[in-house]
């Protein structure tokens, strides 16, 4: 496999870093651009998911047209630190990492995204430090209990449990991407690796996160106080966009309209042909979402009848341009 001496992908245009955060971690992260405003981007969570993983398409599309682009590899993913003491216990724990991270890089403003799990990170960072973030923009992710979690709907499809093998891990990610050519062999090997390393790690932080999604009873209230977003997020006026595939198997799309009706602030698009991880079934349009929105603050008409804007209720209409 052509991978790397860190068994990475090797992607043009994107370069792979380490950082010492204030806790003693070790933080690996790919980057792109030199120069403009800095852009957080945060991988999902099946096992093998890495900023490599998650953005090698749209880290160095908006690294060479004005952007800084960080994609950190949240604890349990990646190349993130495998010492016991830096597993994660939740989502409260990338939450922490995140602005570890910011800081560690002297990112005092950014914009922020998040696909899956990234999402519910940077839903969790921007109630949590809402005077860091310029904007954000979410992909097929929760954001907690502000959502009608008992409506949270199945897969739509079945999904087996990861058994450790090149051949699931394949499986998994065809259950995600649409795009059979995004499944290259090196992204297979690389995610299997990655899935070997962190195994235990991840491991750690599974059960919190499927209590933070209604799946599992809260084990600590105070936990569940912290990251409770009802009467919170919902109420910010941070510039956001939410794109969510019409095409997502993992969450069906009703599980965006549910979103969709408790943030009345946040834009919401619906692409079609759009998987679980949308960004790369269709990136040069995910791109060109991206770079319009952090560029100018609002989508252009054009792009955003391409990208599926919603017509469930009223466009935002300092978010897109109007005719």
């Amino acid at each position: 496999m052509a991978l790397t001496e860190e068994w990475l992908m090797p992607v043009p245009g994107l370069s792979s870093r380490w950082a010492k955060l204030a806790s003693g971690a070790r933080a690996h992260y790919v980057t792109s651009g030199d120069t403009g405003p800095a852009v957080i981007l945060l991988h999902g969570g099946l096992p093998g998911s890495s900023g490599t993983a998650g953005w090698r398409f749209m880290a160095p599309y908006l690294g060479a047209r004005g952007f800084r682009v960080y994609c950190p590899d949240q604890p349990g993913f990646g190349l993130a630190d495998t010492r016991q003491e830096h597993w994660p216990q939740g989502p409260h724990s990338h939450v922490e990492f995140v602005h570890e991270f910011a800081n560690a890089l002297c990112l005092d403003e950014f914009h922020l995204s998040g696909n899956s799990m990234g999402g519910t990170t940077a839903v969790n960072y921007v109630v949590a430090h809402p005077e860091r973030v310029l904007s954000y923009v979410l992909i097929g992710t929760d954001i907690g209990d502000v959502a009608p979690l008992e409506r949270r709907p199945p897969a739509a499809a079945h999904f087996e449990e990861y058994d450790g093998s090149r051949e699931s891990m394949r499986r998994l990610m065809a259950a995600i991407i649409g795009r059979d050519a995004a499944i290259e062999d090196e992204l297979v090997e690389m995610r299997w690796r990655s899935a070997q390393l962190q195994r235990e790690s991840r491991a750690q932080w599974w059960p919190t996160q499927l209590q933070y999604r209604g799946t599992l009873p809260w084990e600590h209230t105070d936990l569940q106080a912290s990251l409770s977003t009802k009467g919170r997020f919902e109420r910010l006026k941070i510039p956001a966009l939410y794109l969510y595939g019409n095409d997502d198997v993992l969450t069906p799309v009703v599980w965006g309209h549910e979103q969709e009706d408790v943030l009345p602030h946040v834009q919401f698009f619906y692409p079609d042909g759009a998987g679980h991880q949308s960004q790369t079934d269709l990136p040069e349009l995910f791109n060109h979402v991206y770079l319009e929105f952090f560029r100018d603050g609002r989508v252009s008409r054009a792009t955003a009848d391409r990208a599926g804007v919603s017509r469930r209720r009223p466009e935002l209409v300092h978010l897109v341009e109007q005719v």
